[in-house]
């Protein structure tokens, strides 16, 4: 081939972008490539609804290529849910989103969710009287700790007024959010593909939280219901225009502009609750408390980087991990001391009630070289939730681990305040907890913890992920709680791997930081 030949081949490319075109529709003809010579606008034009969902049902379905799934993008929003239902609907490696901000918003107007107690009047009663008593104090601190900051910073002369007062309220909210509990409201927008949509939907429908089951419908529904057009308001007064100079011409633009799109009626349909997940849960927390007989959690450093262990002991360890409240490396000697075959068992129950379509549970994403132990406040914890590039394994929320205060609740002497609230909500907890003739106590009595209390998480990663997280996490912008979290995971690394430390280029947590600069 000659050089001007190359030339020509190459300007022959043609690069465009699809706009307007239904979800499970845009699937189908990006699928038709590895099946048709049409080029995209020749597939889209011969392309329907009807052709769509024909095509979907074979080869999605009956041959299983899922893949096609992961073509079709859907946004959608989720409003008014709880932070804990909020927290496990995002818990997705394939996922992409925003929440409502407990930094850049004032929370003390949201409502909260309340539990299904089952006509329990004392528990409901206990359960709202410890919220808003929670609200109530968050509403306090947060005014008294705006204060406090603007006492000790003054405002610099260059520094508008608007801009002052909003960036020490932040800092503010940044502080009294450790009031917050797990039952406030929030909102969130998110983009997935079906494929990752329909697992969510599945593993929220299998959920032991009446509302996260009830998201896992919502989400169904919404779906293959359909989906709010943002232009229908403009289109009807277009349409209204257009009738009263041509009547077929309105309709024809009726049907084109104001038609119902669902955005994944194909893709989600059979997305129900898995027997896999309930089932193993099930039987793996039995096994994990069989195994650890009610004994002491250990003291454990909040970050801790783990040694190397033989994959048929990682596996059966971190099987278990998510199902109870122990530190990984107390569970793992116990899981080390067990014979080769009952070690076998604990991996079978993970495998054992998988169907045919069920992915391996996220426990089997095993082998990274670097995997810390991390125990932090919840709502750090949320911020260190968006790293998706890394497998995280969470145990359940409890009062168990205690709680973090920050520095500057006892500077500004509101200790006595801050002390009595969690002190309160651990007690509410425990009351709830342990309700009489309620199945889902526990999990009720969860949406009364603080975002203070700390919650155990298991984070696997590769050497560049740990690098990423440590100098994004370490900056002096960011929350002092995710901060040294991040840090710390710095110094594990460091300290097993001193060569590599020059690697990392982070910021260290023990300067002062100018509360000024966001």
């Amino acid at each position: 081939m000659t050089p001007q030949q190359q030339s020509t081949e190459a300007s022959t490319i043609e690069v465009f972008a699809v706009h307007g075109v239904d979800p499970e529709v845009q699937a189908y003809a990006m699928a038709k490539y590895s099946r048709s010579a049409l080029s995209m606008k020749e597939s889209l034009r011969e392309i329907n609804e009807q052709k769509a969902e024909k095509f979907l049902n074979t080869f999605y379905f009956q041959y299983g290529h899922r893949s096609i799934a992961d073509l079709a993008h859907i946004a959608m929003a989720i409003e008014k849910l709880s932070i804990l239902a909020a927290i496990t609907l995002v818990d997705e490696q394939r996922w992409d989103g925003q929440e409502r901000s407990t930094r850049y918003q004032d929370f003390r107007k949201g409502k909260y969710y309340v539990p299904d107690f089952g006509g329990d009047r004392d528990a409901q009663q206990l359960f709202q009287e410890t919220v808003d008593s929670l609200f109530r104090d968050y509403e306090i601190l947060s005014e008294q700790l705006f204060e406090y900051l603007r006492n000790l910073t003054p405002r610099p002369e260059d520094m508008k007024p608007d801009a002052y007062e909003r960036t020490l309220r932040a800092r503010a909210f940044d502080i009294t959010r450790y009031l917050l509990p797990l039952a406030t409201n929030t909102s969130l927008g998110q983009i997935v593909n079906a494929r990752t949509l329909e697992g969510q939907i599945s593993r929220l429908l299998s959920d032991p939280h009446p509302e996260i089951q009830h998201l896992g419908e919502l989400l169904k529904q919404a779906s293959r219901a359909p989906a709010w057009n943002v232009n229908q308001a403009k289109f009807s007064d277009l349409i209204a225009k257009l009738c009263q100079i041509d009547e077929d011409l309105a309709r024809q633009a009726s049907e084109l502009l104001l038609r119902e799109v669902r955005v994944a009626p194909t893709l989600v349909k059979y997305a129900e609750k898995s027997a896999y997940l309930t089932d193993t849960h099930n039987e793996l927390r039995q096994a994990a408390a069989e195994l650890m007989r009610n004994a002491e959690i250990q003291p454990a450093r909040p970050v801790e980087l783990l040694d190397p262990d033989p994959l048929e002991i990682e596996l059966a360890t971190t099987l278990l991990y998510e199902h109870c409240q122990y530190p990984y490396r107390q569970l793992r000697e116990r899981v080390e001391a067990l014979s080769s075959a009952r070690r076998e068992e604990v991996i079978s129950m993970g495998t054992k009630h998988r169907g045919r379509h069920d992915e391996l549970l996220r426990a089997f994403a095993a082998g990274q070289a670097l995997r810390f132990d991390i125990l932090m406040d919840i709502g750090g914890f949320r911020d260190m939730h968006r790293h998706r590039r890394c497998t995280q394994i969470g145990q359940e929320f409890t009062t168990a681990h205690g709680y973090d205060t920050p520095e500057e609740i006892v500077a500004a002497d509101k200790r006595d305040i801050y002390d009595a609230a969690m002190k309160r909500a651990a007690a509410a907890y425990d009351g709830l907890a342990k309700r009489p003739g309620q199945p889902s106590a526990t999990e009720s009595a969860q949406y009364v913890i603080p975002l203070a209390f700390r919650r155990r998480t298991l984070f696997k990663m590769d050497f560049a992920e740990a690098v990423y997280i440590a100098e994004l996490r370490s900056k002096p912008e960011g929350h002092i709680s995710y901060r040294r979290v991040a840090y710390a995971m710095y110094e594990e690394v460091a300290r097993k791997h001193p060569t590599l430390a020059a690697v990392f280029r982070v910021k260290d947590v023990t300067e002062p930081v100018d509360l000024l600069k966001r």
